[in-house]
């Protein structure tokens, strides 16, 4: 358990670290956006490329991974959505925000660093191959749900499932994430590789990677805290922490996913909830306090229940 802290501790110490520089003014929040823009557009997307052209697939196929993960991510969404509409009696939008909130892993910001220092290469490949569909198919589901769980609220013209699926494929397409993963793919087909200057080059920017998405989660943490809301976010905080990470390690075991694969997906699993359920509350302006409560009650007790599920991979 010792040597599993030594592990996870220091990625939970550095989003400590963010969030003390910003709480005591040492630097502005405006820098932590700074930070995150730089991570999200260069930093993440040179460490996909680098692990994509470099990867040795072994022959395995992508779709059982992805089988493995969604059905963890349907699963909670749906207990998500139960619970906030029928237990907590919260309308339709609300009870999207919470599904989404329980499913929507911080897989960007603390899963490829995480997975990164406990599982190695052969986990960041698994972690890349789930970040290729993770942000879309999310994305597409999440705004569908929510103008159709919009429209039944307050009435009004939703928009159809094509137009979604175009304006998301729009945005994919500058999407650096995307481009990242597609450059590495270009390159691990063409069995091309990267003169050595350049290939210097990249190995500081992908080493840049975890410790800045770190620190830049924990300065972004400042702006949402917790508003109200409290046992609904808790409920949420443990569906993601508990219930999505312990179906994906079903999953996994009953399509015999390899241990490495299978704890990539299980620890990027058990993150807290990622910021994209602020970005879809901010869209259709309802649920911000949810949201945010949910982000910070996760991310507080994260530290606790990603060392839990570490250990019990081990």
């Amino acid at each position: 358990m010792y040597a599993i802290a030594q592990d996870v501790f220091p990625i939970f110490i550095l989003i400590l670290f963010g969030w003390g520089l910003v709480k005591t003014r040492v630097l502005n929040a405006d820098i932590g956006d700074g930070l995150g823009e730089f991570v999200f557009k260069v930093a993440v997307p040179v460490l996909l490329f680098r692990t994509i052209s470099q990867a040795d697939f072994h022959g395995a196929s992508p779709f059982r991974l992805w089988i493995a993960y969604f059905s963890g991510v349907a699963i909670t969404w749906a207990v998500g959505h139960i619970l906030a509409t029928r237990i907590f009696g919260r309308d339709a939008r609300v009870g999207v925000l919470a599904g989404v909130s329980s499913a929507f892993a911080n897989n960007i910001f603390i899963g490829l660093p995480l997975v990164e220092r406990t599982v190695g290469s052969d986990g960041i490949v698994a972690v890349s191959i789930l970040l290729a569909v993770h942000l879309p198919l999310m994305m597409v589901i999440g705004t569908v749900l929510m103008e159709r769980a919009e429209h039944k609220v307050n009435g009004g013209q939703a928009r159809g499932v094509l137009n979604v699926l175009r304006q998301v494929a729009t945005n994919l397409l500058r999407n650096p994430l995307v481009i990242g993963l597609a450059a590495g793919l270009i390159m691990h087909v063409s069995g091309l590789a990267l003169p050595g200057v350049l290939a210097s080059v990249v190995d500081q920017i992908t080493a840049m990677a975890a410790p800045a998405a770190l620190i830049s989660l924990g300065m972004a943490l400042n702006k949402y805290g917790i508003h109200g809301n409290v046992r609904i976010a808790a409920v949420i905080a443990a569906l993601k922490l508990l219930l999505m990470p312990g179906c994906v390690w079903l999953a996994c075991r009953l399509l015999g996913l390899s241990a490495e694969w299978t704890a990539a997906l299980v620890l990027t699993s058990s993150v807290p909830t990622g910021i994209n359920a602020w970005l879809i509350a901010n869209r259709f302006g309802v649920g911000h306090g949810l949201a945010a409560s949910a982000i910070s009650l996760s991310t507080a007790v994260g530290v606790l229940s990603v060392t839990l599920w570490a250990w019990m991979l081990q």
